[in-house]
């Protein structure tokens, strides 16, 4: 094992000889020290790791890694600014020279066995101290680096802390046992060529290969490092029992072994030891409390998880800010009546009763004001940082489970407060903390606020649904109104004509039979809905609405002429009422000496064959402008008390019946409204061929 590690490290000491000719390569310390490593490596396969040249090579090896130590210092400067760098160097340096004076003594008293073996224990003792101190210097050359120069050191350090801290564990070994075993030899050589791969990789990546651990990781490798030190632990009192001897040692190892075995069956099970653990990992292993892409997955799974076992999105909100402080509980309180916070949701906190007022307005004002995140614990303490205290009511401070206060703002307006219950283990929140859950807040805030939109947008769609139905309502109730005016005007005028006073009856039926369908009507409202789909004759209908028309004006003003036999798919009542609206704008934008014109004909294209009603009249006309932006916008009208509804009503239910409206029109010319309907099947298709084929 010696002798690869030994060639590992030459061929390590080549290339970064052959990089340094090119430019590229480490300073001479870094090449001095791989090179007295391999040599090391050789003279402990060739004399054995005891042997005084062996002893002799080591010190090089460590000297020379020191003065690399020294050297990664400089690289920032540290040695400058950290005044014991350079001394704790030196003594280091000085301790690791003893071992030249005792490598003297041992060759001087070699024929002495008690003499050798306590040089060999100040030997020891000398390489523990100079171990322990280089691997202080180098955590601290690591942790007091700078952000952007960890990178730089991390994979010399990493290399460092396994040289030296096998060494660490090698000669405590051997203080202690008076020996070293086989195995522990073999693996110190493995130990150097790991150290000098790690140096190679330093030198190859210029630290730009990041080795960072997650939080996972380094907590189950501290459970590891605790385990190690009870495994230490129980051999050091076993072997202390057993060298008390006597009757007792049994009973005693066998009620050590009782004891140490309750303790870890109690404790290692504890969330509680579990969560301290955490804190101690993230306060002392890691530059940053949290973990913060693990933090933001765990805040977007429970936001985002929505499924038949997902809880509300307030209580999901609770969950996320509890999470990150391992809060097992919490409430939400969202502004009421008069500026108040009144409870909307509990998380795992059934038992919690609050006020119908939970907070008063003060309190609301001062969050949304500052967006201070609370700490109860330092309220009761009597501090004070922004004049919080003055505003916390009493019960939250009398509760002694209430812990931490986050406010919930969005666009400077308080959303929601979150009151989180205290934790298993209760701690001291810091900035880093405070930080986290600002921005935490400030996302729920967003959620909140986007459910509070949507809420208020299905009203007001249902709003707006309903104030459309009425409209609609309206236009047809003026629609009639209008017809039965004008019907009384011709009645005063034709009353003694039996005829006018037979179709007078006839269209006052009609009246009445569509106040009782709008009526009817107004519950079928909605995304375009219409009356039961049927065949219906299109003709006919076209004929009744002119017939009704010319009896409400008193004289023949509308002409049903071109009739095709043709059955479309509609409902009766809803084409007839888009008819009536079509051929009333007509007539109102027509003059009196002039007629209005219906017609039928069958339609063929790739779509299908449809059966098609044309208005047309010669009356004002209406600009190209006009019908492709406003014509069919709800609420626009040319006519002084229209409301605007007429058109855009006629397309909907058209359009609810599978059909489509055209127009074409031209100022002082007139216009033609189409109306297209999908042909209804009939079992005398093969008579509407000819006709079917003539249109195409």
């Amino acid at each position: 094992m010696d002798m690869v590690a030994a060639f590992v490290a030459m061929l390590l000491v080549v290339w970064l000889i052959e990089r340094r000719r090119r430019g590229k390569g480490s300073g001479h310390a870094d090449v001095a020290a791989v090179a007295l490593t391999a040599l090391w490596c050789l003279l402990c396969s060739v004399s054995g790791a005891q042997s005084v040249v062996a002893t002799l090579g080591e010190v090089a090896r460590n000297l020379a890694w020191l003065l690399v130590v020294l050297r990664l210092f400089a690289r920032d400067h540290r040695d400058e600014t950290v005044s014991p760098v350079r001394p704790v160097l030196a003594v280091l340096a000085l301790v690791e020279t003893f071992q030249l004076a005792l490598v003297v003594l041992v060759v001087r008293f070699a024929d002495i066995p008690a003499a050798v073996t306590m040089i060999g224990q100040l030997s020891d003792l000398f390489h523990l101290l100079m171990t322990t101190g280089a691997l202080v210097l180098v955590h601290n050359l690591y942790v007091g680096a700078v952000a952007g120069q960890r990178g730089a050191v991390r994979w010399n350090c990493l290399a460092l802390a396994v040289l030296w801290g096998y060494d660490l564990n090698y000669y405590t070994i051997a203080y202690l046992g008076h020996m070293v075993p086989d195995e522990l030899v073999a693996l110190r050589a493995l130990a150097q060529g790991v150290a000098v791969v790690m140096i190679g990789i330093a030198a190859r990546t210029g630290g730009s290969l990041r080795l960072s651990p997650s939080r996972t990781v380094a907590f189950q490798s501290l459970v590891l490092l605790v385990i190690g030190i009870y495994l230490i632990v129980m051999v050091g009192a076993a072997q202390s029992v057993a060298w008390a001897g006597g009757n007792a040692s049994e009973l005693v190892q066998l009620g050590f072994a009782f004891v140490t075995t309750v303790v870890i069956i109690s404790l290692v099970p504890s969330a509680r030891l579990r969560r301290w653990l955490n804190v101690v990992l993230a306060k002392h292993f890691f530059q940053h409390r949290y973990d913060y892409r693990a933090e933001w997955l765990r805040f977007a799974r429970t936001i985002g998880r929505v499924d038949a076992n997902s809880l509300p999105l307030h209580a999901r909100v609770i969950q996320a800010v509890a999470d990150i402080t391992d809060s097992a509980r919490g409430l939400l309180l969202v502004p009421g009546e008069g500026g108040t916070l009144v409870l909307a949701a509990q998380w795992q906190w059934p038992t919690m009763e609050l006020p119908a007022t939970a907070m008063d307005p003060r309190a609301l004002a001062f969050l949304e004001r500052t967006g201070f995140i609370v700490d109860l614990d330092q309220v009761r303490k009597g501090t004070d940082h922004a004049g919080e205290a003055a505003l916390m009511p009493a019960w939250m401070i009398e509760e002694q489970a209430v812990w931490v206060l986050v406010p919930l703002l969005h666009f400077e307006r308080l959303v929601g407060l979150v009151v989180l219950g205290r934790p298993a283990l209760a701690r001291e929140l810091d900035w880093e903390d405070f930080d986290l859950l600002g921005v935490v807040g400030q996302q729920l805030a967003s959620f909140l606020a986007e459910q509070t939109s949507h809420a208020a947008l299905l009203e007001a769609s249902r709003f707006d649904e309903f104030n459309r139905r009425i409209a609609f309502v309206m236009h047809d109730i003026k629609n009639l109104a209008s017809q039965l005016a004008l019907l009384a005007r011709n009645a005063e005028r034709h009353a003694d004509n039996p005829a006018f006073r037979g179709d007078m009856l006839v269209t006052l039926r009609n009246s009445a039979d569509k106040l009782n369908a709008l009526i009817a009507r107004l519950s079928r409202y909605g995304a375009g809905a219409v009356p039961v789909i049927e065949p219906v004759d299109l003709g006919d209908v076209v004929r009744t609405v002119a017939a009704r028309c010319n009896v409400a004006i008193g004289r023949e003003q509308v002409f049903a002429i071109d009739i095709e036999p043709c059955r479309v798919l509609a409902s009766r009542e809803t084409l007839d009422q888009v008819l009536s609206h079509l051929v009333q704008n007509a007539l109102d934008a027509t003059d009196t000496a002039l007629g209005v014109f219906l017609g039928t004909r069958l339609y063929r294209d790739h779509e299908g064959a449809w059966g098609v009603v044309e208005v047309v009249d010669s009356g004002s006309g209406m600009s190209a402008d006009f019908v492709r932006n406003r014509l069919f916008t709800p609420f626009v009208s040319t006519k002084p008390g229209g409301f605007g509804i007429g058109a855009f009503e006629a397309r909907e239910l058209i359009t609810a019946m599978r059909g489509r409206i055209d127009v074409e029109s031209r100022e002082g010319l007139g216009s033609r409204f189409t109306v297209r309907l999908p042909l209804a099947p009939a079992l005398d298709v093969p008579d509407l061929l000819p006709a079917l084929k003539a249109a195409s």
